[in-house]
């Protein structure tokens, strides 16, 4: 995506990939559940309004985040029925699903890290400065494994302790993992994927929470709508500079 459609990682834009989180959760329960598509035949869908999303924002004239968001909550989407695919129709525990994530996600980002130095030896992989990473097909390949660790991640722990106390526990890792990322971290490669999945962790329960019986029981029709409506709200309503994404965003 060009440099003109991406936020600036600051704190209004972890508040929308809580947001966004939450809403992919909710949104890939609806696919699977209520449109009863299960785990698996809702992807080529997706996967061809993920591709369109990247089209329209190549040849848009208007500079604006909504393909960004889009495409994240299409990722987000996916990356709910991938992990549900693994863990409910697979069998595949949470523990081997988690390393089996964590392992990938690990290997495609050192192998990006590794490709662009050799390709642009000029920039330095690991800088630790306050940008979203460029947004290449590695960059969406990860979040989708992101999502996907997320999502068994968050499931993981609702099964140990619960829904309610869970979204509790993990919206304080968030927390304390976003913090240590940009006072001791300065929001650098790793530190940034590791507060991506944080993210998706929380979200994970903080969705399923709002929807499901074990929470406020509001059904995906609802919170669907309702966390989109938070995700707009944070994006539209948060004050942002402009010339601040332009500067960092990379």
């Amino acid at each position: 995506m060009r440099i003109r459609n991406l936020p600036a990682v600051t704190p209004r834009y972890w508040a929308a990939i809580l947001a966004a989180s939450m809403c992919g959760a909710n949104t890939g329960d609806f696919l699977s559940h209520n449109l009863h598509l299960g785990h698996w035949r809702g992807l080529p869908p997706l996967a061809i309004l993920f591709l369109a999303i990247l089209r329209l924002e190549r040849g848009s004239r208007i500079a604006t985040e909504a393909y960004y968001w889009l495409a994240i909550i299409v990722i987000r989407t996916a990356a709910t029925n991938i992990a549900d695919l693994a863990t409910h129709d697979f069998g595949l525990s949470y523990a081997a699903s988690d390393l089996g994530m964590s392992a990938l996600l690990i290997g495609v980002l050192l192998a990006d890290q590794v490709h662009k130095h050799f390709t642009a030896p000029v920039r330095v992989a690991l800088e630790p400065v306050i940008k979203l990473p460029t947004t290449d097909m590695p960059y969406w390949v990860a979040m989708l494994i992101a999502g996907t660790l997320g999502t068994a991640s968050g499931d993981w722990v609702a099964h140990s302790v619960g829904l309610g106390f869970g979204s509790i526990v993990l919206v304080g890792i968030f927390g304390v993992v976003l913090v240590a990322a940009w006072r001791f971290g300065g929001m650098s490669m790793p530190w940034y994927w590791a507060s991506i999945v944080a993210a998706r962790t929380a979200g994970t329960t903080l969705g399923d929470y709002l929807a499901g019986r074990h929470g406020l029981h509001l059904g995906l029709s609802v919170s669907t709508t309702l966390t989109a409506c938070l995700l707009a709200a944070v994006v539209v309503l948060w004050p942002h500079r402009p010339e601040a994404a332009r500067a960092t965003a990379g």
